[in-house]
């Protein structure tokens, strides 16, 4: 079992960064994949970043590479979305995801989910 919580959302302007964070409980495996994903008011859920919990190995959407960046800190169970230069486009709630294998397609097949915390970007 694997629960895991958001934290750092909240209400910023265009331009300002935010660190959010992730901690993730129950038992983990070296490798499992971590993952972040982002849901925006009438869009579906997009894929942004993924951590492998051993190695670190990332993979992040295209278009946020240079903006967005995944990272882990294993000692604390905990993975980290720094987001910088934000646009009011970035406005969604965002997930932490688990998947217990790290194999196949990185932006499928999660198994456990946030409950997601709200990102909010004025103009």
């Amino acid at each position: 079992q694997v629960q895991l919580v958001e934290s750092g959302g909240g209400l910023v302007q265009a331009g300002d960064s935010l660190r959010l964070s992730c901690a993730a409980s129950g038992r983990t495996f070296s490798s499992y994949l971590m993952g972040w994903f982002r849901q925006a008011p009438g869009k579906e859920r997009e894929f942004v970043a993924a951590i492998t919990w051993r190695g670190g190995s990332t993979n992040t959407k295209d278009s946020l590479k240079g903006r967005f960046t995944i990272s882990r800190d294993n000692a604390k169970n905990t993975v980290y979305l720094q987001m910088n230069s934000l646009k009011p486009e970035d406005t969604a709630v965002y997930y932490c995801a688990c998947r217990t294998s790290q194999t196949g397609n990185w932006r499928i097949g999660y198994e456990y989910w946030g409950q997601g915390t709200q990102v909010t970007v004025s103009s």
